[in-house]
C-alpha cells in the first residue's frame, strides 16, 4: 500500500464477532472475574503500585568480653577485646579468637626444619644453602641436623624453636568466647526518598540498650547480640566451632514501607554459616592466623607465637524500601492487561475442540478468520460425483489436478441461482427421469481418467476427472441434460439476468449459451464456493458443454 498523506487521517479498529450464548458468557465473567482477582493479589502481595529504591549503608561493631585461659609453660592468661579482636578484617565484618596453639621464647637462630615441611635427610650434600619454598620456615643453611631419635632433616635458620603443634587442643581454650556480646550499629539511607533510619530505633532508650539482649521470639529488635546466640541460630555448635574456626554471616533485612499510615521499617536478623565445613574437615579447616608477641631477655630479642583460631563474623545489609507512586501504578496496569487474552485463548480452544459439533465450529471459524491468499498461490475447489463435499487444493504444475491432496473439505452450499434454476425446470413440465442419453467412451482414455470421457490435456489444471473413482460419468446423468445443456433453461436463466438481451442466433448466442452451461454446472455441483477460491469442472463435462455449444 504506498504511502499517502491522507493515510494519517485514517483511523483502523478490530473485527468482533459475537456470540449470543449463555454458556460461553458465562464462562468468560468468570474467567475475567478470576484473572481481576489474580491482578489485584499480586499487585498488593508485591506492592507493584510503590517506586522502589535500594538500600545504602555502613555498619560498625563493638565487642565486649573477658576471658581467662590457662596456657601450658605459658601460665594464666587474660584476653580482652584488644586480645581477641586480631587483626581488621575489612568492611562490615570482626573476628573473635576462639583457640590458640602457643609456641614460647623464639629466637632468631639456626634449628632443624620440621616435617613435613622441612626436608629429611642423611647427608650434608641432601641439602641446599640459602634454598626455601612457600612451605619452609626458614632458610637452609646447607647442613643436615638431627631433629629427633630417628630422622634428621636440614637445618634453616630461622625463629627457633619452630613451631610444630598442628592441631588445635581440644575442647577450645576460649569456649567462653560464646558468652561474649556485640553490639551492631547499622545506618541506612534511601536516596530517592531522602529517609534514614538505623537499627537502634528512636524507642530505645540508654537503660534499655545496657539491658537488652537479642532474642528471636522475646525482644527481636535489640542490636546487642551473645556470640553463642548467633552462631546457634546459624544451627551450628559454638563449642564444636571455635576448635578450628569459621566464618558466620549475620544478615540485616529492611523491607520498608513508606505509605502514610502504612508505613513500616523495622531491622530483621537472620544467620548462617557461610563456610563449607563438610569439605572443610580435610582441607584446610576453619579459620586461622598468626601473631607474635615480642620481649627482650639479656639483650636478646624474643617472642612468644599465638597461632589463633577463630570464628569470623561478616554483617551483610540488604532492603528495598517503596512508596505510592501513580505511574508505578498505571505502568502495571497496562501489563497485566494482556492477561485477558487468556479468557480468549481458552474459549477459542474450547470451541475448537469436541465440545462442540463439527457444524458449529466451522460457522465460528468462517465468521471469525477471514483467509486472503497469497496472489502466487492459486487456489481451487473441485467437487466429485461420488462424493458429498467440495475438495479445496493448491494449484499445482507437475502433478495432474486429480492426484492433488486437498487442503480442506467444506460442505457444499446451494446457490440461489441454482434453486431460481430448479423452479424453472419445474415450470416448463420437463420430465426429469427421462431415460438418461447415451454418451459413448472416449477412445485414448487418459491415466488419470475414471468416467471413460474425459479427453487428454497437457495442463496439469485440466486434468480433471469428474469421479474419485471407476464408475459412470456424470455427463451421463439425467439432470446434466436437463440442467446443463438444456436450450430454452439457458435461455430462461439469461433473460432472467439480463431481461432485455438479444438472444438472436449467431455465435454470440452460442457463447452467452456456453458460459451459461458453465455457471449451471457449478451451482449445481459446487454451489457457492469457498471464499478467494476458483471453482475447476471436470474434463468430461467441458468437453460435453463445447460439443453442445461450440466455439
Amino acid at each position: 500500500m504506498p504511502c499517502k498523506l491522507l493515510n494519517l487521517c485514517e483511523y483502523e479498529t478490530h473485527k468482533l464477532v459475537r456470540i449470543q450464548s449463555v454458556r460461553l458468557g458465562s464462562l468468560k465473567w468468570t474467567f475475567n472475574g478470576v484473572i481481576l482477582m489474580f491482578i489485584c493479589i499480586m499487585m498488593l502481595w508485591n506492592k507493584e503500585y510503590q517506586e522502589h529504591d535500594y538500600v545504602v549503608s555502613s555498619v560498625t561493631a563493638k565487642v565486649k568480653g573477658v576471658a581467662l585461659t590457662s596456657l601450658p609453660d605459658v601460665g594464666d592468661i587474660v584476653w580482652d577485646v584488644v586480645d581477641y579482636s586480631g587483626p581488621s578484617q575489612g568492611k562490615n565484618s570482626f573476628f573473635v579468637v576462639t583457640n590458640v596453639i602457643v609456641t614460647k621464647k623464639q629466637r632468631q637462630g639456626k634449628c632443624p626444619e620440621v616435617p613435613p615441611y622441612g626436608k629429611v635427610c642423611r647427608t650434608d650434600e641432601d641439602c641446599v644453602k640459602g634454598f626455601w619454598d612457600q612451605h619452609s620456615h626458614g632458610v637452609q643453611t646447607g647442613a643436615c641436623v638431627k631433629f629427633d631419635v630417628t630422622r634428621k632433616t636440614c637445618e634453616v635458620s630461622a625463629w627457633c624453636p619452630i613451631e610444630s603443634k598442628k592441631k588445635p587442643p581440644k575442647p577450645a581454650l576460649l569456649a567462653s568466647a560464646e558468652n561474649f556480646t556485640v553490639l551492631i550499629k547499622n545506618n541506612i539511607r534511601f536516596p530517592n526518598f531522602n529517609f534514614m533510619r538505623r537499627n537502634i530505633l528512636p524507642e530505645m532508650t540508654e537503660s534499655y540498650l545496657k539491658r537488652c539482649q537479642f532474642n528471636r521470639h522475646t525482644d527481636s529488635s535489640c542490636p546487642i547480640f551473645r556470640l553463642g546466640d548467633i552462631v546457634k541460630e546459624a544451627k551450628e555448635n559454638f563449642l564444636e566451632m571455635a576448635v578450628e574456626g569459621g566464618v558466620i554471616g549475620i544478615q540485616i533485612k529492611w523491607d520498608c514501607n513508606l505509605d502514610g499510615f502504612l508505613r513500616n521499617c523495622l531491622p530483621k536478623y537472620s544467620f548462617r554459616r557461610l563456610d563449607e565445613k563438610e569439605s572443610n574437615r580435610t582441607l584446610y579447616p576453619g579459620l586461622n592466623f598468626r601473631f607474635a608477641r615480642y620481649q627482650t631477655e639479656k639483650g636478646v630479642e624474643e617472642r612468644t607465637l599465638f597461632k589463633a583460631f577463630g570464628i569470623r563474623f561478616d554483617v551483610m545489609v540488604f532492603g528495598k524500601a517503596g512508596k505510592f507512586s501513580i505511574i508505578q501504578l498505571i505502568i502495571f496496569i497496562g501489563s497485566t492487561l494482556s492477561y485477558y487474552t487468556l479468557t480468549t485463548v481458552f474459549i477459542d480452544w474450547l470451541i475448537g475442540t469436541s465440545c462442540y459439533s463439527k457444524e458449529a465450529r466451522q460457522n465460528y471459524s468462517e465468521k471469525k478468520v477471514e483467509s486472503v491468499q497469497d496472489r502466487k498461490q492459486c487456489i481451487l475447489c473441485v467437487s466429485f460425483v461420488d462424493e458429498n463435499h467440495i475438495r479445496v487444493v493448491k494449484k499445482s504444475h507437475k502433478k495432474s489436478l486429480q492426484q492433488v491432496k486437498p487442503i480442506s473439505v467444506h460442505p457444499c452450499k446451494d446457490d440461489t441461482e441454482h434453486l431460481s434454476a430448479m423452479v424453472g425446470v419445474l415450470q416448463k413440465g420437463n420430465n426429469i427421469i427421462d431415460k438418461p442419453p447415451q454418451v459413448l467412451p472416449r477412445p485414448n482414455r487418459p491415466a488419470w481418467c475414471l468416467c471413460g470421457c474425459c479427453l487428454p490435456s497437457t495442463h496439469p489444471q485440466e486434468q480433471l476427472c469428474c469421479r474419485q473413482s471407476i464408475g459412470r460419468c456424470i455427463t451421463t446423468s439425467s439432470l446434466f441434460e436437463q440442467l446443463v445443456l438444456s436450450r430454452p433453461l439457458l435461455e430462461a436463466v439469461l433473460l432472467y439476468r439480463e431481461p432485455l438481451s438479444d438472444l438472436t442466433e449467431g455465435e454470440q448466442r452460442i457463447a452467452a449459451l456456453r458460459n451459461c452451461s458453465y455457471r449451471q454446472y457449478i451451482n449445481w455441483r459446487i454451489g457457492a464456493p469457498p471464499r478467494e477460491s476458483i471453482p475447476v469442472m471436470p474434463s468430461c463435462s467441458v468437453w460435453r458443454i463445447r460439443e453442445e455449444y461450440p466455439s
